[in-house]
């Protein structure tokens, strides 16, 4: 063979491993200028997110934070997938899956407010002074009673507050399997401002963190009023999840890391606290750390979080 096509040849084979190391590198090493997050529609449907990104990139002037909002079924198929380098959702069933199949490094609860049970204002199935899974049963039975008066709706979308509805018609003995063919559940799959607003429209119920409710009603948005707002069945924890770099190296851990330290810093805890004072005369969450829930058992970090 013609030594000068040995040579380009061997050049060629040089080039293309110069190519491959340098792609094989590239997906292996994070862009630490950019942090994607996905996160629970409540967090982004509220604004709260907004005000907390904004006060983040001037404390991380050189990081980009990029955000997708989707229920927390959908931000765990992103973090499976590496698609992102941190979830902030509230399923602590799934997180807890999540870490232990080791594609979360911890969970962080950061903050808290209480799912309510919403409808009309004339209470059509009479669930006023019940606690959540009594009501639920009473909204089945009225349900199938009056299907034209009493109806409910549902987000459908597996999403953290779906999930906690789902238990709920478990809990009251009603069964969720048994509620889905009925003519008076309407599944509207779809995030927690439209579902509400499909409720309004239908003069139904439905389960809403109270954080997006209290932000649509200041908006004008819908008239339905909140008839039940306590109990340990309605508690909802927000927690960040930074994705395992391990499992996904291009994974901005460094980023990620930071922002949940943010989160639970005075100054997030702060922003969290006092957001929805000015816009709503209430705070929307309540910050987990500095205000904890009282009966709270586990702690507040899974694992301990790289400074």
């Amino acid at each position: 063979m013609d030594k000068r096509i040995i040579i380009i040849i061997a050049a060629i084979i040089v080039i293309i491993a110069i190519i491959g190391i340098y792609a094989y590198s590239a997906s292996n090493n994070p862009d630490k200028s950019k942090l994607r997050i996905s996160t629970t529609t409540s967090l982004e449907d509220t604004g709260l997110l907004k005000e907390v990104e904004a006060a983040f990139e001037k404390k991380y002037p050189g990081v980009d934070v990029q955000i997708v909002s989707g229920g927390t079924g959908i931000a765990l198929q992103y973090g499976e997938r590496g698609d992102v380098d941190l979830m902030l959702v509230h399923d602590k069933k799934r997180e807890q899956e999540f870490i232990k199949n080791g594609t979360g490094t911890n969970r962080t609860e950061f903050a808290y407010n209480y799912f309510w049970i919403v409808g009309p204002a004339d209470d059509p199935a009479g669930i006023k002074g019940l606690n959540a899974t009594a009501a639920f049963a009473k909204i089945a039975e009225m349900g199938e009673q009056n299907p034209d008066q009493v109806k409910f709706v549902s987000r459908g979308d597996d999403s953290g507050t779906h999930a906690r509805e789902k238990k709920i018609w478990n809990d009251s003995g009603v069964g969720y399997q048994n509620v889905t063919n009925q003519s008076w559940y309407i599944e509207s799959g779809k995030g927690m401002g439209d579902t509400l607003i499909l409720a309004n429209e239908r003069n139904a119920y439905t389960i809403s963190d109270s954080g997006t409710f209290l932000a649509f009603t200041k908006d004008g948005k819908i008239s339905l009023v909140p008839i039940i707002t306590t109990g340990s069945d309605l508690l909802n924890i927000y927690t960040a999840m930074p994705i395992n770099p391990d499992r996904h190296p291009q994974t901005n851990i460094e980023g990620a890391n930071n922002f949940v330290n943010f989160l639970i810093s005075p100054e997030g805890q702060q922003i969290i606290g006092n957001y929805g004072n000015q816009q709503y005369g209430q705070p929307l969450f309540t910050p987990i750390v500095t205000n904890p829930v009282p009966s709270l058992l586990t702690p507040l970090v899974s694992n301990p979080v790289p400074a």
